[in-house]
């Protein structure tokens, strides 16, 4: 049987040489980057080319520690335990993700630092279990420093015990190679879609709170190579998905119109 190709990637740097090194050293791995910009993609390859098991995690506000680690239920046959995410990870190895990992409460992150550290162990206080994380467990995190506040941020203790990477926006040349692969659209229509993200990407702060992200762009480029009119695919998947301010999104449907002649 034929095994399915790692989801495309195309690398900027040494990030799959690092994750490699990471992995066979049994250290943690934080990814940061704003979103849209890969992190997600990259894990996914990762775990395909290593041939491992993906547990994904999105978190959120109301993430609470028994939702990573598991819980006891009630049936009909009476009470058991049933394993989160985290756990069976711990359990049957594998990479266990948590995307976003400030958006969850920080009581909740604490639960990590046992398996981020040299310990690797996943304490579970309410079956008296010590699990010992085997060879081929590796915990990955991510999340987008741009949302960080007094609030939502990794504290010292959490952040100290990972390797980190930095991801961000590709360059041209690259974007248009991603857009490429991802769609198998032509060389032209990636050019103009990527000139439209950096002209949009020239307002953050500005005009805008948040940018095209290259998934946007890999939206975009899908509506237009599925024969959906340009324009349309462009409001659909890049002006309305920025903006709710109709001044501002006629603002950005001139750029695109700029970019298409129109």
């Amino acid at each position: 049987m034929t095994e399915n190709p790692p989801p495309f990637y195309e690398p900027s740097g040494n990030e799959i040489a690092l994750f490699e090194h990471a992995w066979r050293e049994r250290l943690p791995l934080l990814i940061k980057g704003p979103t849209g910009c890969g992190k997600t993609r990259f894990v996914s390859h990762m775990a395909v080319r290593l041939g491992l098991p993906l547990y994904t995690v999105a978190c959120h506000d109301d993430l609470t520690a028994a939702d990573l680690v598991g819980r006891h239920l009630i049936s009909d046959q009476g009470t058991y335990w049933c394993d989160g995410p985290l756990t069976r990870a711990v359990r049957e190895g594998g990479i266990c993700y948590l995307d976003e990992v400030v958006e969850a409460r920080k009581d909740t992150t604490v639960v990590l630092h046992p398996l981020a550290d040299d310990r690797r162990i996943l304490p579970i206080d309410r079956t008296g279990e010590i699990l010992e994380a085997p060879p081929n467990f590796m915990l990955v995190v991510s999340y987008n420093p741009g949302y960080q506040n007094l609030l939502k941020g990794l504290k010292p203790s959490t952040r100290q015990r990972f390797v980190s990477l930095r991801f961000d926006f590709p360059g041209s040349e690259r974007e248009q190679s991603i857009l490429i692969g991802e769609t198998g659209c032509d060389a032209d229509l990636a050019r103009r879609l990527v000139g439209i993200a950096k002209s949009f990407r020239a307002l953050k702060d500005r005009d805008l709170e948040e940018v095209a992200s290259t998934r946007l762009l890999v939206y975009a480029a899908t509506l237009i190579k599925s024969g959906f009119d340009v324009a349309a695919a462009c409001r659909a998947a890049l002006v309305e998905s920025l903006t709710d301010d109709e001044e501002t999104g006629g603002a950005l449907m001139e750029i695109v119109n700029a970019t298409f002649g129109r």
